[in-house]
């Protein structure tokens, strides 16, 4: 949701001096979040609303706003991102498109002001000054450890992907014209003052970003200021346009999104096609052929009554299933999200503690970042393909790359990393009992023999994914 500008005067020396503020530094300013699990820490980022409230009213139903009058809280929001960091930033290799745009709004439009290459932290500041442009800096938490921890903890509490980016928009300048995402979405007021509009969707729970014109919209059902330590959420689809008014120096706010692509249809999408193929195996009825020449017709309304029966045979079959196969939305989550935040002067995880036996207890750490799945074989490229157990965890990836796409987060073939380890079938159950239990012993694992729980236990410990207590 990137925010652009108009043409405005360079504000005098009156009104420079109005703009002036005291840099707060991250250093100074404590955290007021609460980072205990990622409940605590909804809790507190929405507070002093509560979460049952949240859900019950607001969760994709209508906007919600928190004016809140803490200093406390808006110098940690400050402390975030601050259009100060910029200058140091841009020394890091920054680069436009990747790492930044620069906009604003001509006549409804968005007008993108990128130049080529590397950015420079000069001619940045001459577009925000003289250009009016809004600068918009994607996923800061790559840069930010305060924001890694923020969106490392909803990535869990939402058990789904928590992407990130600051729009800074200098004062009588607007960003994008009216539009509306397919994201849910909370803003944090970090420095300045926002004045914000939002309009009632005309797709509600919308599943792609659309620009509205302004005479499809209507009158706003809501017109605020957001200031440093307010949050405003709304759902997916919510028509929004933002500005920051005259007298105020520019504003700084950070956008957190989650819920793209994770509707119900997107996991029939993912889950159809294996339940499909695992009925298969049993109902004759699905494996009988389709009629000649059905894929040359145009017209394949003869057909649909045929299709209506077997979706009702796969419900029945879904009816007395314990469990569905994801095809891809639980490895794509957990390939991409972020690593555990251990902060940034700390060594990556390697094993440590004791030595995992067959009278050892153990105990799964990282419960939220690793996932089981039961997939075919994909180190068996025989027609006939056993399943396997694999566990994925995201323990090794990449803060750098993290919502960025995979052009930098490849391997030498090309292809996506993912971490994890590959078990036989008959291993599920004691990765069952290891993920349900607070702590288990090695000897009491529901396999057959010691030597396979050791080998259980060990590769985990490898993996980091448990400790010995």
């Amino acid at each position: 949701m990137p925010k652009k500008g108009g043409k405005h005067a360079e504000p005098g020396k009156e009104m420079q001096a109005q703009c002036k503020r005291a840099k707060v530094e991250a250093a100074c300013s404590p955290s007021v979040m609460t980072f205990e699990n990622p409940d605590s820490l909804f809790g507190s980022l929405i507070s002093p609303i509560k979460q049952e409230t949240f859900f019950r009213e607001y969760w994709e139903q209508k906007p919600l706003l928190v004016q809140r009058s803490d200093p406390l809280l808006a110098a940690y929001y400050q402390s975030l991102f601050q259009l100060s960091d910029l200058k140091d930033l841009c020394s890091q290799g920054l680069y436009y498109g990747r790492d930044i745009n620069i906009c604003r709004c001509v006549n409804g439009k968005k007008k993108v002001l990128n130049k080529e290459g590397k950015v420079n932290y000069m001619q940045l500041k001459k577009d925000f000054d003289q250009k009016k442009a809004t600068i918009q800096f994607h996923q800061p938490q790559r840069f930010k450890e305060e924001l890694w921890k923020i969106q490392e903890k909803l990535e869990c509490y939402f058990g789904s992907l928590v992407g990130s980016n600051v729009y800074i928009t200098p004062q009588g300048s607007q960003g994008l014209p009216p539009h509306y995402d397919d994201v849910e979405v909370f803003i944090l007021q970090l420095e300045g003052e926002k004045h914000w509009r939002l309009y009632k969707p005309t797709v509600h729970l919308a599943r792609e970003y659309n620009v509205e014109p302004e005479d499809r919209i209507g009158n706003p059902t809501h017109e605020f200021i957001l200031k440093p330590g307010d949050l405003l959420y709304f759902p997916r689809g919510t028509i929004h346009q933002a500005d920051t008014p005259l007298g105020i120096c520019y504003s700084t706010h950070v956008t957190i999104s989650t819920y793209q692509n994770n509707s119900w249809g997107d996991f029939l999408l993912d889950t159809i096609p294996g339940l499909v193929f695992d009925t298969a195996k049993e109902d004759v009825a699905l494996r009988t052929s389709i009629p000649r020449q059905l894929l040359m017709q145009v017209d394949i309304a003869d057909s649909t009554k045929k299709l209506s029966s077997l979706l009702r045979r796969l419900a029945d079959r879904l009816e007395n299933t314990s469990e569905l196969r994801s095809s891809d939305m639980k490895k794509d989550f957990i390939m991409n999200r972020l690593p555990p935040c251990l902060g940034c002067d700390s060594d990556p995880l390697t094993p440590g503690g004791k030595f995992p036996k067959i009278d050892s207890k153990i105990r799964l750490q990282f419960r939220d970042h690793a996932i089981i799945t039961v997939e075919p074989d994909q180190e068996n490229s025989d027609e006939i393909r056993r399943e396997m157990v694999y566990v994925y965890h995201s323990l090794k990836n990449r803060r750098e790359t993290h919502m960025m796409g995979t052009e930098d987060d490849t391997s030498e073939e090309g292809m996506s990393q993912t971490h994890g380890l590959r078990f036989p079938l008959s291993y599920l159950d004691a990765l069952k009992q290891i993920w349900s239990s607070s702590s288990v012993n090695v000897k009491e694992l529901n396999l057959i023999s010691d030597e396979e729980k050791e080998n259980l236990a060990l590769s985990l410990w490898t993996e980091c994914l448990i400790e010995v207590i």
